[in-house]
């Protein structure tokens, strides 16, 4: 039988893809960062069905990432909002669409992502060790925190 969740993982990148793993759950906060709030937003922006777009949501709002918040001046009207956790993915989607950017781009120009107070480009990600050098993967180990001895990735 497949597995389905992750929850008792280890694996702590098992676990982030147990709660935002499927595609149109990063695409969903990826329309949050960019903000889109509500429910017809995300449907047309996404072109996704009404009972994925439903479930996703009510699973993103279930593992914090989301908060449905009620809007309603005259009856029920719902937005949907990143929490700090859904905020935090931000490095996450970012990596993504550079890491897409070098080794599946696009044949037309996309978003141009720039810092708001300095208008420049945003600097690619990388993994820095604690001084801010950059790292590659040889020369990151993995330290396992019940023993000394570990192998390198």
């Amino acid at each position: 039988m497949a597995r389905k969740r992750f929850d008792d993982s280890n694996c702590a990148v098992a676990r982030t893809l147990n709660e935002v793993g499927d595609w149109w759950s990063l695409l969903i906060v990826l329309q949050a960062m960019y903000g889109t709030r509500r429910y017809v937003d995300f449907q047309k922006e996404l072109g996704i069905a009404r009972n994925i777009l439903s479930d996703r949501l009510d699973r993103l709002v279930e593992n914090e990432v989301l908060r449905k918040v009620d809007v309603g001046e005259h009856g029920s009207r719902f937005e949907y909002r990143l929490t700090d956790k859904g905020r935090d993915l931000f490095p996450i989607v970012i990596a993504m669409r550079q890491w897409s950017e070098k080794w599946n781009p696009c044949p037309e120009p996309g978003l141009d992502l720039r810092d708001r107070a300095t208008g420049r480009p945003l600097r690619q990600l990388c993994v820095q060790d604690a001084d801010g050098k950059p790292l590659t993967i040889r020369e990151v180990q993995i330290a396992d925190r019940n023993t000394e001895n570990s192998p390198e990735v």
